[in-house]
């Protein structure tokens, strides 16, 4: 079958298809880690549809919109390879009228940690996922783990908002060096891209210890051993629904997650780890 590009929602609706229908929400700049969201949806459901939309509402003042790569030729290309059915593209104006005022608020989970480095960026995210949910009309939706406080967030609102939506998530995909992937990866220089390898450094030394202050301390050593090249925006250990810091009384799955800037690119990654006060 021949992918199909829509370019607006009218086009959308004609070319979606029946039967189950998965949506893979994405910005573009597609990589292995996309791909991997691809596979997911191609195995679960009839028809795949990736969407690939810069959104402007999750960049601050602080961020360049403009600067976030756009390689859709390159990225067609990825979604034929892996089988996509239909590739959405819309323009900003297409999105989002020029005199909107409703969005989704992100709630007390969107101000901390990624949240109150980047304010306002998770009520850009969750109001762009909602818009596509609504225009898509899947029955799964897959992300990726390595944008935890995301990912969280969206589960989060589905729930809320009781949208009948399965949201599935996968793995972090990692280059051989461990680096996670991402799309802003191409902005390192080789110099930036050592540097830059702390972080998962950093996520393994804290997940092979077995207390919260051990883990951080652990991690935090490594960190700091990258010197100041290295400007590191939070280092935390939070519950995976709540994105709360988490103690000495806590039992479960934690997530260690880190946020960094290397030269001019700023990265974040995470792992998951195992708490028992037992």
């Amino acid at each position: 079958m021949e992918l199909i590009v829509a370019r607006n929602r009218e086009d959308l609706v004609k070319a979606r298809g029946g039967g189950e229908v998965a949506l893979v929400p994405t910005m573009g700049a597609l990589h292995e880690g996309h791909q991997a969201l691809i596979r997911q949806a191609r195995a679960r459901a009839d028809h795949v549809v990736v969407s690939i939309f810069v959104n402007p509402l999750q960049f601050s003042p602080n961020d360049d919109f403009s600067r976030y790569p756009r390689t859709f030729e390159a990225d067609l290309d990825v979604c034929r390879a892996e089988g996509v059915d239909v590739v959405f593209h819309p323009a900003v104006e297409d999105m989002y009228a020029p005199d909107r005022q409703v969005g989704v608020t992100a709630g007390r989970m969107g101000s901390v940690v990624e949240g109150a480095a980047r304010p306002g960026h998770f009520d850009g995210v969750l109001t762009v996922v909602l818009k596509l949910f609504n225009v898509v009309q899947p029955g799964l939706a897959v992300f990726g783990q390595k944008d935890a406080q995301q990912l969280a967030l969206i589960r989060r609102m589905v729930a809320d908002l009781d949208l009948p939506i399965e949201i599935l998530d996968v793995p972090t995909v990692r280059e051989p060096d461990g680096l996670a992937l991402s799309s802003r990866n191409r902005f390192l220089s080789d110099d930036d891209r050592r540097v830059a390898l702390a972080l998962s450094r950093a996520l393994r030394a804290g997940a092979a210890e077995l207390t919260p202050s051990r883990i951080r301390a652990a991690a935090r050593e490594v960190l700091d051993a990258a010197g100041p090249e290295l400007d590191v925006d939070y280092l935390v250990l939070v519950d995976p629904a709540t994105f709360a810091e988490v103690d000495g009384t806590y039992d479960g799955m934690a997530v260690l997650a880190v946020a960094a800037r290397v030269g001019t690119t700023r990265l974040i990654d995470n792992v998951s780890v195992t708490l028992s006060r037992g």
